[in-house]
């Protein structure tokens, strides 16, 4: 079965200021490393746009309307000191959830093996109430619950690599048993979530937290100990990727030492557990990553094994 890439012009009209690292070069990055040839066999799909009520999975409805009223027309609307709206994001947020919405759907309907999904802004610092971080909308969020009301999944597993804890993952599913929520992430960093100790409600959440200069081989022990055997046990019916690439040392947001090499092992690891718990059903979506040549070198090594490479 096939890979499928899913992603829209959209994703270039949210403007940010000059020097803001979530910079529409990111998008570009990617683009240019996924023609090369070896990526000609990727299924690509244009993300379609979400409606209002597929946002409101995972966050209130009155703060979806909330974001869309505050969509300017010209110049920037500050949501928060990093976080900003320009007169295409709200339809570049609303494409990537459309496109996570429709790799689900994919994925589910065995249209394809897998799918990664390449929009901005990223999503999972979105609390429920709150746009923070860079992100408006939790994007993942939003597609595993989706695939929980369209499909009936009963058990759900996120899996965030991002440098970054997803204080806004955490937030949203922080007392949902069917979702076990599992990160690694850089600490001390922001958003200052992501202790070890938060585990949720239902001990579904699990935190790994790693210290500035860890490379591969620590974050690999920390998904061989504690990720893997967690998400082993949940069995899980579908696997969402937050996949961030900032925690590449290249990165000029945090300090961390990993190289492309291990997110494509990560890859290949969770991809073993769709296939021995959910029929290889496995859907990856962009977070962050913000040095250009990081951020392409790992997406690609990330492509290679999601294409069984």
């Amino acid at each position: 079965m096939t890979t499928l890439y899913v992603s829209h012009c959209a994703a270039l009209d949210h403007a940010m200021p000059p020097g803001h690292p979530e910079r529409a070069d990111r998008i570009r990055a990617i683009e240019r490393v996924l023609e090369n040839e070896r990526f000609a066999s990727l299924v690509r799909a244009q993300a379609p746009l979400a409606e209002h009520a597929l946002v409101a999975l995972a966050h209130p409805s009155d703060f979806v309307r909330a974001i869309v009223e505050r969509s300017p027309r010209e110049g920037f609307v500050q949501i928060d000191s990093d976080t900003l709206m320009s007169p295409g994001t709200l339809e570049a947020a609303l494409r990537a959830v459309g496109g996570a919405v429709h790799s689900v759907d994919a994925v589910m309907a065995r249209d394809c093996a897998n799918a990664f999904v390449a929009m901005r802004p990223p999503g999972h610092h979105a609390e429920r109430n709150q746009s923070m971080g860079f992100c408006l909308f939790n994007t993942a969020a939003i597609a595993v619950r989706h695939a929980r009301e369209k499909f009936g999944a009963s058990r759900v597993a996120l899996v965030d690599w991002d440098v970054h804890h997803g204080n806004g993952s955490q937030d949203i599913f922080w007392d949902d048993p069917a979702v076990l929520y599992a990160s690694t992430h850089q600490m001390p960093l922001y958003p200052g979530t992501g202790r070890s100790s938060e585990r949720g409600e239902h001990d579904t959440i699990v935190n790994v937290p790693l210290t500035a200069g860890d490379d591969g081989a620590v974050f690999r022990e920390a998904f061989e100990s504690c990720i893997l055997p967690r998400l082993d046990a949940f069995a899980p019916d579908l696997i969402v990727i937050s996949a961030g690439f900032d925690a590449h040392h290249l990165d000029p947001l945090a300090n961390l030492r990993l190289n492309e090499g291990d997110f494509g092992w990560a890859t290949r690891k969770l991809m073993d557990l769709a296939d021995r718990h959910a029929g290889g059903r496995l859907v990856s979506i962009l977070e962050g990553g913000y040095d250009l040549t990081g951020l392409s070198r790992s997406v690609a090594a990330h492509m290679d094994a999601l294409m069984g490479r």
